[in-house]
């Protein structure tokens, strides 16, 4: 997996490409939480190029939008497409991120 994290004035836009694993989504967790100890509390997370995400990138996606909840954000899951939007629709977190 690669991703790429810019920080905008009022939002994180975050690009996920190919499969997220265990260990990628270590790594994203760790920067992100980051960002929401600086003060960021709005995410915009773009999928249209992840292929795959474990357990453990979801996971990283709901403990994100706890904390961005907590601090009066959320988070935007836009693109996507295939088996991971499969994965999304099958676990209802359809029903919980704001999907566009």
């Amino acid at each position: 997996m690669s991703f790429e994290i810019r920080v905008d004035k009022k939002e994180v836009l975050v690009d996920l490409e190919g499969k997220i694993y265990v260990e990628d989504a270590a790594l994203l967790r760790e920067k992100l939480i980051n960002l929401i100890s600086e003060g960021q509390r709005r995410f915009v997370f773009n999928m249209q190029k992840a292929t795959y995400i474990d357990s453990s990138g979801l996971g990283v996606l709901v403990a994100i939008h706890k904390r961005a909840l907590e601090m009066g954000g959320g988070i935007v899951v836009q693109g996507l497409q295939g088996a991971v939007k499969e994965l999304f629709l099958l676990t209802r977190l359809n029903k919980v991120f704001d999907i566009t």
